[in-house]
């Protein structure tokens, strides 16, 4: 009596054990609509416009065209006014002849 009860119990075990590991059933895949088939495309193509535009202000940052703007600025500023004195000394002496 007592091996039939234990056999008992482990059947009971084991088929409690072994529903635990069924398979899930395996959804359908839903078929993509023309919409979402658009809207995924266009979403694609503005991440990857997204992503190309970063990179080329990451590759503008590196480059420091900032410091080389003002560089270029500050030189022609003294260029220019050099010349513009100069200038403006021979258009002085020009018309003020002594």
């Amino acid at each position: 009596m007592t091996k039939l009860l234990v056999i008992t119990v482990l059947v009971a075990l084991l088929a409690f054990s072994a529903e635990s590991f069924r398979m899930p059933r395996q959804a359908k895949e839903e078929e993509v609509g023309t919409l979402t088939k658009i809207s995924d495309t266009v979403k694609s193509y503005y991440d990857s416009a997204i992503n190309t535009a970063s990179g080329y202000l990451e590759n503008i940052k590196g480059l420091k065209l900032e410091e080389k703007a003002v560089n270029l600025y500050t030189d022609t500023t003294t260029v220019m006014s050099t010349y513009a004195g100069i200038a403006h000394d021979q258009l002085y002496h020009f018309f003020y002849q002594n």
